[in-house]
């Protein structure tokens, strides 16, 4: 019986710690201030965007963006400016791609 209820916390909590985006309309309200960059080579992250919340990872740049700032865990605001940012990102097409260019930028989203 232990087994199996460890085995379910395990489940339920990897599920919940998911990589669940919120997009802010103000600077001041972000945890992380991102910038798209238009070259893969320039990103510090690679960035993909999945189409379920079960399927967001670990800081491993597969996003989820939730619909309301309380279920995210990381709010963050798009600038318009790459000298203002704190990460780079780069959008991918497909999930295998998605990753970590400077791991030296990691903890911006633990």
């Amino acid at each position: 019986m232990k087994p199996a209820l460890f085995f379910l916390f395990m489940l339920f909590s990897t599920f919940g710690m998911g990589q669940k985006v919120f997009s802010v309309d103000y600077e001041y309200r972000a945890d992380v201030k991102v910038y798209v960059v238009d070259a893969e080579y320039r990103a510090d992250l690679l960035v993909y965007k999945v189409k379920s919340e079960y399927q967001a990872g670990q800081n491993d740049g597969k996003w989820f963006f939730v619909s309301s700032e309380y279920q995210a865990k990381k709010k963050v605001f798009f600038t318009d400016a790459e000298y203002r940012a704190d990460l780079k990102i780069y959008f991918v097409d497909s999930e295998y791609r998605a990753g970590w260019k400077n791991s030296s930028k990691k903890h911006l989203l633990y």
